[in-house]
Parts: structure tokens; sequence; C-alpha cells
């Protein structure tokens, strides 16, 4: 009984800690590699993993503690140089290395943002266009309660990506699109300044492009309402990249 007093003793302590996780699934249904990238909020430490190589059907797993809050999202069109730099096409952390090492992505980056509840109340998440568009990506709930709903915004903008947002590659296609605060950096577009408010910074033309493709995804600065998703229980997470 002292053995079984002493373990259980132990087992809270951990839970006391934060030492629960959630466990991210990533997943690569794209016809080419994906690097994936995550970057830890609020000064906290990074997970075990920032950025790591994912093939075409490929699959990898990283556990967060309670309370985790942070970003995930997808790189492309990487390589290395011959004097060894990493670097990405879109959603590069120039970090220089397949690891981000606490950098977060160079924007138009699609990207999942997640907050975890530290004692097991609610987790808030959301996929955002808000730094413009790279890769479609989904993010779904595994497990938990009160909603769960999943969230993705599955579509290829980049195919319907205005021309004066459109990032090109070397073969001339569009690889991201850029959100118009991005291209413009005007305060409208932007929501800075005195269209720093819902009243006085509706979506644009240029947001209502990412809405009309991912009605779930975020679009522009305040796009709350339709975009915020929340799930209890410690759930864990899937996500997607070309889902």
């Amino acid at each position: 009984m002292e053995i079984q007093a002493l373990l259980s003793l132990i087992l809270l302590s951990l839970c006391a800690l934060g030492v629960h996780s959630a466990t991210f699934t990533f997943t690569n249904n794209c016809p080419f590699t994906v690097w994936p990238g995550t970057l830890t909020g609020a000064g906290k430490p990074q997970l075990s993993s920032t950025g790591f190589e994912l093939a075409p059907q490929g699959s990898s797993s990283l556990d967060a503690p309670d309370g985790w809050s942070g970003r995930l999202w997808g790189r492309s069109q990487c390589s290395t140089s011959s004097s060894g730099q990493f670097t990405c096409g879109t959603g590069d952390c120039a970090s220089g290395q397949i690891t981000c090492n606490g950098a977060g992505a160079v924007p138009p980056t699609s990207l999942v943002e997640l907050t975890l509840a530290s004692d097991g109340g609610q987790d808030f998440y959301d996929v955002s266009l808000v730094d413009g568009f790279n890769l479609p990506l989904s993010l779904t709930p595994q497990g938990g309660s009160g909603g769960c709903s999943s969230t993705s915004c599955s579509v290829n903008v980049n195919s319907v990506c205005p021309p004066e947002l459109a990032v090109k590659g070397s073969d001339g296609s569009v690889i991201a699109c850029k959100s118009a605060c991005l291209a413009f950096n005007r305060p409208d577009y932007c929501c800075t300044g005195s269209f720093g408010n819902p009243q006085s910074c509706p979506p644009s033309n240029y947001s209502k492009v990412f809405k009309g493709q991912c009605p779930q995804a975020y679009s522009y600065a305040y796009d709350d309402k339709s975009s915020t998703f929340t799930c209890s229980g410690r759930p864990n997470y899937a996500i997607t990249f070309c889902p």
C-alpha cells in the first residue's frame, strides 16, 4: 500500500507540473516534401523539435505540455546550399537549419495556432491566413468534448491569388499568396492606428478572397467569430498538409 500511495503522489505531482501532454500528429498528404515548423509562444520552452522533414504520405508526432501555446506550419521548396545553409521557398524561419530554434515563419505562411488549457479546460485553436497562404492544411481534434470541430484551409489559394499579392517561384508559378497587409502595409489592411478595432476595420476585398476559399480560416485580424474553435478534455490534434 505504501508503494501504491507513493506512485499516486508522484503521478499527481507530475500532472501539477504540466507533464501531461497533448500529442500533435503531423501528416503530409502533399505530393511533395514538407518541412513542418513549430514555435512556442510566451517565452516558454520550445517543443522537442522545432522543425523536421516530412516526406509525402509521411507522419510524425510531437508532445506538447499542458498550457502550451504556439504556432505550427509547413515549409515548402526547401534545400541546403553547398555551404550547409538550409532555406525554404515558403514558410522559411530564417534559422539556416531544418530546426527553427525559436524563430517564426516568414510570411506569407498558412498557420495553425493553438492554446492548450493548463487544467483540462478549454483549448482554443484556429487556422490563420492573416499572414497569407502557402500550403493547404487542417487541424482536427482527436478525442475531447464540447464541440471539438476540425478546421482547415484545404483549398490551394495560390490558384486564385490576385497578381499583386502573388509570390512566384523560380519557374514563374505562384508558390504563396501575401495578405494585403503584408503586400501594401496600409493601416486599413493591417487594422492598425485609427483602424485598430472591428468597427473601423471590416473585411477588405483582398481578405474576402481568402475567406471565400477557406471560410473556416482567419482571413484578417478581426475574423474571430467564424474562425476560433474550442475543445475540452485534453484532446490530441492531427495537423494535415494538403488534406
